[in-house]
């Protein structure tokens, strides 16, 4: 809890953008910036590449492919960002403070590969956010 008695954020768990060329990003990234491969999906279901990617401290970058996808920032499928995560220790704390604010959260999801429960919302720009859990975070 911060000095005001909200929660505090802990803060980024990764930051996950939509790129136009899934091997022109994967060959930026991988080999030019030297970013480590965590994880690499083909979601055939949505024709989607996920690659996850980790940086130095320990942050991650996760590039997703999207057939189709509008080459403007305008949902959380269009090229470029698509959204900032916060790790967070306890999410249902953090759904409840949101909620009592009156912010409009998406349900609660469980992240297919990890187990993790995630949920998102957005900023007043309409920026999408997303809350994290890890577990054992402050």
């Amino acid at each position: 809890m911060d000095n005001n008695g909200r929660p505090a954020l802990a803060g980024f768990h990764h930051v996950a953008l939509i790129c136009s060329d899934y091997a022109r990003s994967r060959d930026f990234y991988v080999e030019r910036l030297g970013l480590r491969i965590i994880a690499e999906h083909y979601r055939a279901d949505r024709e989607s590449w996920k690659l996850d990617l980790a940086l130095p401290d320990g942050a991650q970058l996760e590039l997703f492919s999207f057939p189709g996808a509008p080459p403007r920032p305008s949902y959380p499928e269009a090229q470029g960002l698509r959204h900032l995560a916060f790790a967070v220790g306890d999410l249902a704390r953090w759904v409840a403070y949101l909620e009592s604010l009156d912010v409009g959260l998406e349900p609660v999801r469980i992240d297919e590969y990890t187990g993790r429960r995630f949920c998102f919302f957005q900023d007043p720009d309409g920026l999408p956010l997303e809350l994290y859990e890890v577990p054992g975070m402050r």
